[in-house]
């Protein structure tokens, strides 16, 4: 054993070095990221009841079904307001007919009155009814108006896109206006918001952001193996949270391929600004001591260098930085822990250089 590790010990003191690997110091823009924990929510959820009395006849679509505005979803029987229509109808023929009976009394009496054939008082009682005949008329409009409106509201359609949730009723249930029960209820689902909260130190930030373009706001659910989805920042809360210290803010996502669903946890990544002088090395070169973070960078002379550092953020597998860093400057990460101050060491991914034979 001693034989085998002599010639090891001979080359570390004759300062064949320790192998490390390194990374470059960049200095450069970097987005200041806040990830918070948010929960999808829809913009509008619309509860969809009967606004007349009347049996289901038939249910057009199914629960859970992605229905568009417009949409007919269930039909009422309406054949009781159909027959009060044609009675109606028949009553305003009979209204229109006694009105022109009345308008050529009027027009009569007042021929009559000028050639003093007809007393004044006769002639305004022709023209009271008249104007009585005229105001029969346009009630029956106004009925047969209301009984068309609810023919029309027998045929119950959706007031958005959206999706349909639970159907408690089927078709021969009968329903009352006056109950208000629910038939179902409609989410709209594209667009989708996300609701969040952040920290209040993060809010001169987020509101100088809002003054130009809103943010970028990434949410991505955790089982979710594809790229997060994209949207924008749309609200800040008028106040801090005075329990919880944060304040509440909401994005809108374009949702077409409803990767968001209502009520789901997602993970919020949002970049209110960007530091353009943020200096950043390999999030493994930094290290934590009793004195706090530090690094090594392999110095021109090939020794290890430690600098004391303080860790601002990560962003991915980089950590954003302050102190006594250069741009180019070549950061130890893998085998910083076998060096100490003054320590040689030899890259492992430097380049080799070829030499040729003349």
């Amino acid at each position: 054993m001693l034989l085998a590790a002599a010639p090891l010990a001979g080359a570390l003191a004759q300062g064949a070095g320790v192998p490390v690997t390194t990374d470059p110091v960049q200095v450069g823009p970097v987005p200041v990221e806040i990830i918070a924990n948010g929960i999808v929510a829809s913009e509008s959820v619309v509860t969809i009841r009967t606004r007349v009395d009347g049996q289901i006849e038939r249910v057009l679509v199914t629960e859970g079904q992605m229905v568009r505005r417009g949409q007919p979803l269930f039909v009422l029987d309406s054949r009781m307001n159909q027959a009060l229509l044609a009675q109606q109808e028949a009553q305003l023929a009979r209204d229109r007919a006694q009105a022109a009976r009345y308008q050529a009394d009027a027009r009569r009496y007042q021929s009559l009155r000028g050639e003093s054939f007809a007393s004044q008082q006769r002639f305004e009682q022709a023209q009271a009814e008249a104007l009585a005949g005229a105001a029969t008329v346009r009630a029956t409009e106004a009925l047969i108006a209301q009984t068309k409106l609810n023919i029309e509201f027998a045929t119950i359609t959706a007031e958005m896109d959206g999706v349909l949730g639970a159907i408690p009723l089927r078709a021969g249930n009968f329903v009352r206006q006056a109950e208000n029960t629910a038939i179902t209820t409609l989410t709209q689902t594209n667009p989708i918001l996300v609701s969040f909260a952040v920290p209040e130190r993060w809010l001169p930030a987020v509101r100088e952001a809002m003054r130009g373009e809103p943010p970028v706001v990434r949410a991505k659910a955790e089982a979710d193996k594809g790229p997060p989805a994209e949207g924008r920042l749309v609200f800040v809360d008028s106040a801090v949270d005075t329990t919880t210290g944060t304040i509440l803010l909401k994005a809108r996502f374009q949702n077409a391929d409803g990767k968001l669903w209502p009520g789901q946890y997602v993970q919020v990544a949002m970049a209110p600004r960007i530091d353009r002088e943020a200096i950043t090395v390999a999030a493994a070169a930094v290290q934590a001591g009793q004195q706090g973070r530090y690094l090594f960078v392999l110095a021109p002379d090939g020794t290890a260098r430690r600098r004391p550092v303080e860790l601002l953020r990560t962003a991915g597998d980089r950590a954003v930085v302050r102190g006594q860093l250069a741009a180019g400057e070549k950061v130890i990460v893998d085998g910083a822990q076998r060096v100490t101050e003054g320590t040689r060491a030899v890259e492992r991914n430097a380049p080799q250089r070829v030499s040729s034979l003349q």
